[in-house]
């Protein structure tokens, strides 16, 4: 496997996706979180990611984990990582395996799967006194 190869990224992809954000159960690579990949001839990467929020609670971490996990790909001699918040990220970046796992394909419309039946159930407030 060669540093530029189609078989030498898709172990840098392999890699990157061993990274999750602990709150969201997806990896980075399929949320859409990775911008960019780029690998020369001798084994230097460049990556340009971002962040589903600039105040994401891991900021300082994830990219370092993302570093880390590129850094055992055989061959790899450098790792230039870019954290970027422009473009925005949103959700229209994630896969389709990403949008199913966490059921974002639109098509998930809680009205129409529980009717207009009143459960009597609330949230966040008190049900009035019965007098």
């Amino acid at each position: 496997m060669t540093p530029g190869s189609a078989e030498f990224k898709d172990a840098l992809i392999a890699a990157i996706k061993t990274v999750q954000d602990p709150e969201i159960p997806v990896d980075l690579y399929e949320l859409g979180l990775i911008y960019e990949l780029g690998v020369d001839d001798a084994g230097a990467v460049k990556v340009v990611m971002t962040l589903t929020t600039p105040n994401c609670p891991v900021a300082e971490t994830l990219p370092g984990m993302v570093e880390r996990a590129i850094q055992t790909v055989e061959g790899v001699t450098d790792v230039k990582l870019d954290l970027v918040f422009d473009p925005v990220w949103d959700p229209s970046r994630m896969s389709e395996a990403a949008k199913l796992e966490l059921d974002f394909t639109g098509k998930f419309d809680p009205a129409a799967m529980g009717g207009k039946k009143r459960t009597g159930l609330t949230v966040g407030r008190r049900k009035p006194r019965q007098r």
